[in-house]
């Protein structure tokens, strides 16, 4: 089985879509400053956001380890468990940092602002997902497992400037 990666690199279409609107993109690895997780687990940078987030592999494996979100401004939350997860999340709910109640409806009205950008938004997600393989939940179910994961990890999942020992705030509230 090809990894998830590799056929993004692969499919310009699907990088496209990945990168607006869903603001994820291959090469922007490196976060913007030294961190770690307060675990001591492998921190693995591997895809970012325009603004100078990373979204980070913890742990050791492949594909399927945890995925944490970090934002350039201290920031952070374990968003995935996996990179399909983290794609679905992606696809389905693009806009997920702009929630705050975790809604289905909050999700739609934040969608309608991106049809009038994007008005094939949903067909060019569907396309995206059938390359990738991947089965689309609704809006209700990815964002109450994301809301689900960030709110249950872990202080392992604590991610850590390294140079002052400070924590990152969490982004997801319970």
């Amino acid at each position: 089985m090809r990894s998830l990666i590799t056929v993004i690199a692969e499919h310009d279409d699907v990088a496209g879509y990945l990168c607006w609107p869903g603001d994820f993109e291959l090469e922007r690895s490196d976060h913007v400053e030294p961190v770690h997780l307060a675990s001591g687990a492998a921190l693995e940078g591997f895809a970012g956001d325009g603004a100078g987030g990373t979204f980070f592999f913890c742990g050791d494996g492949g594909e399927e380890r945890p995925v944490l979100y970090a934002d350039s401004e201290g920031g952070a939350a374990l968003v995935a468990i996996g990179l399909p997860e983290l794609l679905q999340l992606l696809l389905v709910a693009p806009w997920w940092r702009d929630c705050q109640a975790f809604t289905a409806e909050e999700s739609r009205e934040l969608a309608a602002d991106y049809q009038q950008d994007i008005p094939d938004l949903f067909a060019q997600r569907d396309r995206a997902a059938a390359v990738l393989g991947l089965d689309l939940p609704s809006e209700a179910d990815v964002l109450a497992r994301l809301h689900a994961v960030a709110t249950g990890a872990g202080r392992e999942f604590d991610l850590i400037f390294t140079p002052e020992g400070n924590t990152y705030e969490r982004l997801i509230q319970v």
